[in-house]
């Protein structure tokens, strides 16, 4: 009985806290960005390519400005609606639209481009968005995913995990049912 009122506790502390944990956040005025609120077009592509990203309506307040920045290798290097900045930054500002969308802005990718991109816009009063591209060497788009040989590793691991597991269990239980008998 001693042992089902301790494990009755120490659930109840687990679902407490997992419980309290989001309240946390909130009273802390933690601002978080809205799921998908921006997006980039096209998904994928190739160096000095332009890409196009943008905001949905109520990302921001209206008419706020806005700071977009790119990062990525050689981020700095990217070019915001083919405007090129005597010293680059990887960023631009922008004004919201009077719904808090932002409009799309055009980011051509530097010639040396490759990997991962991410695109941020934030401002004042929003946590706003992020959106990614994708880049490849020698104009090749990635592959992304995975395919079965990749994760046959993780399939044996996985199994000789359970049999360990299972082995322990077993003897356990033997080491218990000699103990009784003896």
């Amino acid at each position: 009985m001693r042992r089902l009122t301790r494990f009755a506790l120490a659930a109840a502390v687990v679902v407490g806290s997992a419980l309290a944990l989001p309240q946390a956040a909130v009273a802390a005025g933690v601002i978080y960005p809205p799921s998908d609120a921006c997006s980039v077009s096209p998904s994928a592509a190739g160096a000095n390519e332009t890409l196009d990203f943008s905001c949905g309506g109520a990302t921001f307040g209206a008419n706020e400005t806005v700071t977009i920045t790119v990062t990525g290798e050689n981020g700095a290097g990217a070019s915001f609606a083919f405007v090129k900045f005597a010293v680059s930054t990887g960023s631009t500002v922008r004004t919201s639209t009077a719904t808090g969308a932002l409009a799309p802005v055009s980011i051509t990718l530097p010639s040396n481009a490759s990997g991962v991109y991410n695109i941020e816009a934030i401002s004042a009063t929003s946590a706003g968005g992020v959106a990614s591209a994708t880049v490849a060497a020698d104009g090749q788009l990635p592959v992304t995913g995975g395919d079965s040989t990749q994760l046959l590793g993780l399939w044996i691991g996985g199994g000789v995990l359970v049999v360990a597991g299972a082995a322990i269990a077993i003897a356990a239980a033997v080491r218990r049912s000699r103990r009784r008998d003896s």
